[in-house]
């Protein structure tokens, strides 16, 4: 699998940020307005801070879009943001070449609609030649699913190696994405959700009270100030 080219990475900078984008519901909801407003105003939400992330030099950002309990909503907002999602990915295409951003995708793409596999595909394809910042878009994604996953890619690979820590990662949706350093989760909530399970083992967690339709640059600053300040030991003591 080809390694994208990446920006050169701040000592002080995370090279790789997950974010758990909530409180659209709530956004909305505190406003008076249908629940599929927050969701709405949270993809453009998304939008900034893919673009603020990208203007400081940050080269991975993993997106949690909708996870594999999210098929547990209403049908009508289920369907509603399976189209969001798609039309999303249909005309931000300019947006991508502009920032030079590769979009990738981890979770069960096969368990999505159609419509919505053939704009996840299109886009990868279609941006896989940009070198700048790589956004990879968790949808119809969870952390367990994912290492089910990648347990059975394992045990059908007829030249599977010894199963250690290294050897399954390889076997995970990116295993060229280096873990997130830092994972962040609007709405002043403190759980991981089931996002990037395997991967988060070490990251630095960031929880912020606003809601994520809220979201502005300067949160993302504050997020980042927070994650410089930190000193990283992985398990060690120094």
């Amino acid at each position: 699998m080809d390694t994208p080219t990446t920006v050169e990475q701040s000592p002080i900078l995370p090279a790789h940020i997950g974010i758990i984008m909530d409180g659209n519901g709530r956004w909305a909801q505190g406003r008076k307005e249908p629940r599929t407003n927050g969701h709405r105003e949270g993809l453009n939400t998304a939008k900034r801070i893919v673009a603020a992330a990208a203007d400081r030099g940050i080269s991975f950002l993993t997106l949690y879009v909708f996870s594999t309990e999210n098929w547990k909503r209403t049908e009508d907002e289920v369907s509603f943001l399976m189209h969001l999602i798609a039309r999303h990915l249909t005309k931000e295409y300019d947006f991508y070449r502009e920032k030079e951003i590769r979009v990738l995708h981890s979770g069960d793409l096969a368990g999505l609609p159609r419509f919505v596999q053939q704009e996840i595909s299109r886009v990868k394809e279609d941006t896989k030649m940009f070198s700048g910042m790589t956004v990879n878009l968790a949808v119809n994604y969870g952390g367990r699913d994912e290492i089910i996953r990648g347990l059975k890619r394992w045990l059908e690979d007829p030249n599977k190696e010894t199963l250690t820590e290294d050897s399954f990662s390889r076997y995970l949706d990116n295993p060229f994405i280096p873990d997130p350093d830092l994972i962040i989760r609007s709405a002043g909530e403190f759980r991981l959700s089931n996002f990037l399970l395997w991967q988060s083992a070490y990251s630095e967690l960031y929880s912020s009270t606003k809601l994520w339709p809220d979201w502005t640059e300067e949160d993302l600053d504050e997020a980042l100030e927070f994650y410089a300040s930190r000193k990283r030991k992985f398990g060690g003591l120094a």
